[in-house]
């Protein structure tokens, strides 16, 4: 589907409406309507304490346009695991005829951190469900404090730079292989500039018997310091760089959506944002070199996974 026609998809279906209070310049909404655009049957949606929960109904509105249910950080999942199994039960003694499907989502804080029991429980009883974690990086609603998938060398709030920090030392959770691992059909990754992908990847979700997963990267304009107008810059610097590849595996077999013809060199991705600038300092070479050799790893493993799938 080309973009023209996937805006006027995503218009029309207007499942969340206009009056959140996302910051400008927030990838959050578009993440939300495109892969909501996904899917073509009626949609209950149970979202984990997160940005898009605090800032979509804020008492007593609400932005949501289809059943949509809160509960706390850490029970996303098995909140959904009961409304699915429920909505099975009833439409087996038929008093459901209609298709619907299931949508769960939260942050990094919700998904890598607090609600992972919850997750892995879900994926490993195979509840037919889509669980969406739109990757910021960090506990942004709560003041911006590290999550496990912050990366090295980030300033947050509790990872803060001074003499005796250079912010985050240790390497972000690859919560992918995590959720791989668990065996599931359908596991993806995306960044929120590339919209054809992001909804290509939400329909294959959507349509895949049993649980499936989607990791979106959703730049945060305000705690990663960077102008609202450069969401889509960053996000795909991240990809440009193999900071964040941009992959799905399916049925066990790896493929990478998007390669670049040569990475670009983390700096780029580093200089976008002011949570990274103390290490553009020249005394700080090493830990960029750390992170730029992490980055070779994981993406020579990516490919060799691949590879290996054909």
């Amino acid at each position: 589907m080309d973009l023209k026609t996937l805006a006027k998809k995503i218009k029309k279906q207007n499942r969340l409406v206009s009056g959140h209070r996302t910051c400008a310049g927030c990838g959050i909404p578009s993440i939300l309507r495109t892969v909501m655009a996904a899917c073509d049957d009626e949609l209950v949606i149970a979202s984990a304490t997160c940005c898009a929960e605090v800032t979509t109904t804020i008492y007593p509105y609400t932005s949501w346009n289809v059943p949509w249910v809160h509960n706390t950080f850490e029970n996303v999942a098995a909140t959904l695991s009961g409304v699915e199994t429920a909505y099975k039960n009833l439409k087996r003694q038929g008093k459901i005829k209609k298709k619907i499907k299931f949508l769960a989502m939260a942050g990094d804080g919700g998904t890598y951190d607090i609600g992972l029991q919850s997750l892995s429980g879900a994926l490993e009883r195979g509840h037919d469900f889509v669980y969406l974690c739109y990757d910021n990086e960090g506990y942004m609603n709560t003041g911006g404090q590290r999550s496990s998938a912050t990366p090295m060398g980030a300033h947050t709030t509790t990872t803060p730079v001074g003499d005796a920090s250079d912010g985050k030392t240790k390497i972000r959770k690859d919560i992918m292989k995590i959720v791989a691992a668990h065996n599931i059909p359908y596991v993806a990754q995306a960044a929120m500039h590339d919209w054809q992908d992001l909804y290509n990847k939400a329909k294959k979700a959507f349509e895949t018997p049993g649980p499936a997963f989607i990791n979106v990267f959703s730049p945060c304009t305000m705690n990663w310091k960077f102008d609202s107008s450069m969401t889509p810059d960053v996000s795909r610097l991240a990809v440009e760089t193999g900071f964040w590849p941009i992959y799905e595996i399916e049925n066990g077999v790896y493929k990478i959506n998007y390669k670049p013809k040569k990475l670009k060199e983390v700096n780029e991705f580093l200089a976008s944002q002011g949570r990274f600038k103390h290490l553009l300092k020249k005394d700080k070479e090493g830990i960029i070199d750390s992170i730029q050799k992490e980055i070779h790893r994981r993406w020579k493993e990516l490919n060799k996974l691949e590879s290996s799938s054909d």
